[in-house]
């Protein structure tokens, strides 16, 4: 599958020195919740619905209709990167965000800790939220009495709370390995051989096998799941791909990872809306791109928590005025998915987005304010989300004129 609107963007990119800021508050669609309104409607947000009287609203779908994204292709696509064409497992995405040096015999996936029941069925996902210290001690614990495969070295590293990497380096490997995780409670691990043949699938079906017996007395992370095998690609780079001195302001290592993979240097590295403005804004001093990234509108939606959603959108809007004194140019302001609290994960529904920027046709949001019902009926209308760059890129003067 070729990317011929991408290349067609990049064909037209020429550089100039306007600044492009995309504020990525993950996760922040939501559903009506019972007729209460989405988070964005419930939250008290003066200074995004002020922003949104003189700027364009809209809706983005971050792959296709009905389609729920990966955190990972739903940034690719902000990136302008077609996810249906640019696919690549979560794995390198994490092993880029923690810097982990990959090899070409390399073929990474990322794991969660989890918790089974005598019945060795999953009761939760995510092993109680272990911390960086539990994490550490778990996986040296794995290194102590694991034994790896023939010719095949094991590697693993922590990523973050009860998310880690592992690693398989050695000649002949495949990433052809369905994930482990049944993404849901009540059901065990998947045998990664169910479905495939492949010989890193059996063993990695041997590694799982190890590792429940090494965790079996370990009270919250006694298993793994593992998910997004995958080896590195080689794609486009973002800076020649569209011209712009690129930047990432991103606390997490699956968000620094997947903008690494594009080629976009980590310039920062805070978590909260406050540090993420401030650093975003000192960024644009010398950066023509900056992404921008705030998790907590999506770890609150995962874990079903309305009124902490809520809260971090709140957070967001009391430091977006830290942002806005800077001025970018051409300033986005969407999420990567919909992650409503009422579904505690990541759904199909388009994603409000908000741009400043010169050229527009007035304001969207006069009285009405920045959330997921406004945005339907502006002027951006409902469009993908790899095409959400390129309109920040017009609106900015950095794309030239197609044909004669």
């Amino acid at each position: 599958m070729q990317d011929a609107y991408g290349n067609l963007i990049s064909s037209l990119a020429q550089p100039n020195d306007k600044r492009i800021c995309l504020l990525v508050m993950d996760g922040i669609g939501d559903c009506d919740n019972d007729g209460n309104g989405t988070a964005l409607q419930q939250a008290k947000t003066p200074n995004l619905d002020a922003l949104a009287e003189t700027s364009a609203l809209g809706l983005s779908v971050p792959i296709a209709t009905g389609v729920t994204p990966g955190s990972g292709p739903g940034h690719l696509g902000l990136f302008g990167y077609d996810p249906l064409v640019y696919q690549v497992g979560r794995g390198v995405l994490s092993a880029l965000g923690i810097e982990f040096p990959l090899t070409p015999k390399d073929v990474a996936c990322r794991l969660n800790f989890c918790t089974l029941d005598d019945d060795g069925n999953v009761t939760d996902r995510r092993a109680g939220r272990i911390g960086d210290d539990e994490n550490h001690r778990v996986l040296d614990k794995i290194r102590a009495a694991l034994t790896p495969p023939d010719g095949v070295e094991v590697l693993f590293e922590t990523v973050s709370e009860h998310r880690a990497l592992m690693v398989l380096r050695g000649d002949g490997l495949d990433d052809e390995v369905p994930d482990t995780d049944p993404q849901r409670t009540g059901a065990p691990p998947i045998d990664p051989t169910a479905h495939s043949d492949s010989r890193t699938a059996g063993l990695v079906k041997d590694l799982a096998a190890q590792v429940h017996d090494i965790l079996a007395d370990e009270p919250h992370a006694n298993m793994i799941l593992a998910r997004g095998f995958a080896k590195f690609p080689d794609w486009p780079r973002f800076a020649e791909r569209y011209q712009l001195t690129p930047g990432a302001v991103a606390g997490y290592p699956m968000y620094r990872g997947v903008a690494r993979l594009v080629g976009i240097d980590v310039v920062a590295q805070p978590t909260s809306a406050a540090d993420i403005c401030a650093e975003a804004g000192k960024a644009l001093s010398d950066h023509t791109f900056i992404f921008a990234h705030f998790k907590y509108t999506d770890k609150t939606g995962e874990d079903g928590d309305l009124p902490g959603k809520i809260a971090r959108i709140e957070e967001m809007d009391a430091a977006l005025p830290t942002l806005l004194k800077v001025r970018p140019d051409v300033l986005l302001i969407t999420g990567d998915h919909s992650t409503p609290p009422s579904i505690a994960a990541h759904s199909w529904h388009p994603v409000p987005v908000l741009m400043a920027g010169p050229y527009l046709r007035g304001g969207d949001g006069a009285g009405k304010g920045f959330d997921d019902v406004t945005c339907r009926a502006g002027q951006i209308g409902t469009v993908t989300a790899k095409e959400l760059l390129p309109l920040a890129m017009a609106h900015a003067g950095k794309l030239e004129k197609f044909g004669a």
